[in-house]
């Protein structure tokens, strides 16, 4: 590794785990939250969803922010915004100055998430080492989203919910006073620096518009005009993006070409689908422990532990397999690993036990989880120009963050759906929510399934004729000749 390739990649991935937590640490706080600031049911929700569409509808900006305006710049920026908003989060004293500092907290972390791939993907040579970079920035993305609900539990109980944003302050102060040091800064390599503004409108705004119709589904079913009405003025707007992208922009916001990288074009599909059932799994499983097994917020919490460190294990092994066996059958493992895991999830039930119903499960979904996240990482940046780096990791993000929205929109109303119709015919309370979970996890069993099987179908191993090369090494190198990934 290059020197001082340590310490900036300790800093990359810390800026990362930040960001990924604080989607999934307000689960565990929500009901303190709402007994202190007074939020209603329905109001509740957007303490989430704020930072969930601000993230997915600026990804693509910061992406594209990272690779015209330098990546050290972009990425203190953000890290900078995050501290600052995770500050105003703590300090909130109303429902409307904390769902703002969310959405604020939001905006940075899209400009963080890309930005550190995108250092990444420009600091190590592909290959091995880029590999192992890539394996440690993924086990720290997995770790960030299972740990959350560990360390929501642990913080609420123990100092309050503001303790949970509070704590981002002086991690984001120590990863900028070390990274102007050690992260290099980089200027794009475009020969000039056109912003493209109207794409960049235009594609914020059908993103954000878009998450926002899908978060909305849960409450108000997805026939009803608050959902449709969002949706088709997303599709709108996107349509006309991809127009101005294809004719009209000097210089694109995401260049149309690079979706013409097929190894790109299914990474982006698989961590989509993987995203939108292993997300799903987290919140149900936090619904299940704390509402039907009656589990505290810090033994809920301590709960999730052992799936953390099942991510942290299989993310650091993942590199590897990949170098060994290649990314196809590392990734098809792994979404198959997750199928299993929410298939045996399935089971939950009110009375059950959680070492003999929710640990097994959990630990497979967990583990599907690590091992599918790097190698879709890796396949996602190869043979992409570091002139695109930064747009390449926005789109990944992009993806994993919408198919993680989408899933949790679509899978909890599927659920809700069908907890009601199990009350109307009698079901008890409990028996009726374990029922609409069973469904929703069933679910998700088969949304990963789809994803292994577009692993195998999508990502084509390449070998030289003869050599019995491995094909992850040929295909780096043929990567880096062809434009086509």
């Amino acid at each position: 590794m290059p020197r001082g390739s340590g310490a900036l990649l300790v800093l990359v991935c810390l800026a990362q785990f930040m960001v990924i937590l604080d989607v999934s640490i307000v689960n565990v706080a929500l009901p303190s939250i709402r007994s202190g600031l007074g939020f209603s049911t329905t109001g509740l929700q957007w303490v989430v969803n704020a930072y969930t569409i601000t993230f997915g509808g600026f990804l693509m900006l910061g992406g594209r922010a990272a690779d015209l305006l330098g990546r050290r710049r972009v990425f203190l920026f953000g890290t900078a915004l995050f501290s600052a908003a995770s500050l105003l989060c703590a300090l909130a004293s109303s429902r409307g100055l904390l769902i703002g500092a969310r959405a604020l907290q939001g905006f940075g972390g899209a400009v963080i998430s890309p930005a550190s791939l995108s250092i990444l993907a420009t600091s190590f040579a592909e290959g091995g080492e880029r590999n192992r970079a890539l394996g440690v920035w993924g086990a720290m993305a997995g770790f960030g989203g299972a740990s959350g609900v560990l360390l929501g539990g642990l913080l609420t109980q123990g100092l309050g919910w503001p303790a949970i944003f509070l704590i981002n302050v002086p991690v984001g102060f120590a990863v900028i006073v070390a990274s102007r040091r050690v992260i290099p800064e980089s200027v794009g390599e475009a020969a000039h620096r056109h912003f493209d503004v109207s794409g960049a409108v235009l594609v914020t705004a059908g993103l954000v518009i878009a998450v926002y119709g899908i978060v909305r589904a849960e409450s108000l079913g997805w026939g009803s005009a608050g959902v449709l009405v969002p949706l088709a003025l997303a599709a709108g707007l996107l349509s006309l993006f991809a127009l101005v992208e294809g004719r009209f922009a000097k210089a694109p916001l995401m260049p149309l070409s690079i979706l013409r990288m097929p190894r790109l074009r299914a990474a982006n599909l698989v961590i989509a689908l993987l995203y939108s059932a292993v997300f799903s799994m987290w919140f149900f499983l936090t619904l299940y422990l704390q509402q039907v097994l009656h589990y505290s917020a810090l033994r809920a919490g301590l709960s999730f532990l052992p799936m953390t460190l099942s991510i942290v294990v299989t993310s650091a092994l993942a590199p590897r397999l990949v170098a060994r066996f290649g990314v196809r059958p590392v990734l098809a493992t792994g979404m198959l690993s997750a199928a299993a895991g929410l298939a045996l999830l399935t089971g939950v039930r009110p009375g059950a036990s959680y070492v003999t119903t929710v640990l097994p499960g959990g630990l497979l979904g967990a583990a599907g989880l690590g091992l599918s996240l790097v190698p879709a990482t890796i396949a996602a940046v190869q043979g992409v120009s570091p002139a695109q780096s930064g747009i390449a990791s926005g789109l990944l993000n992009t993806s994993r963050l919408a198919g993680g929205a989408l899933g949790l929109a679509v899978l909890s109303t599927l659920a809700a759906s069908h907890t009601t119709a199990q009350l109307a015919s009698g079901a008890s309370k409990l028996g009726a929510l374990t029922s609409g979970y069973q469904l929703a996890l069933g679910t998700g069993a088969v949304i990963c399934l789809a994803g292994a099987l577009a692993a195998i179908a999508l990502l084509r191993n390449r070998r030289s004729d003869g050599s019995g090369e491995p094909a992850c090494a040929l295909g780096s190198r043929e990567l880096g000749r062809s434009p086509a990934g």
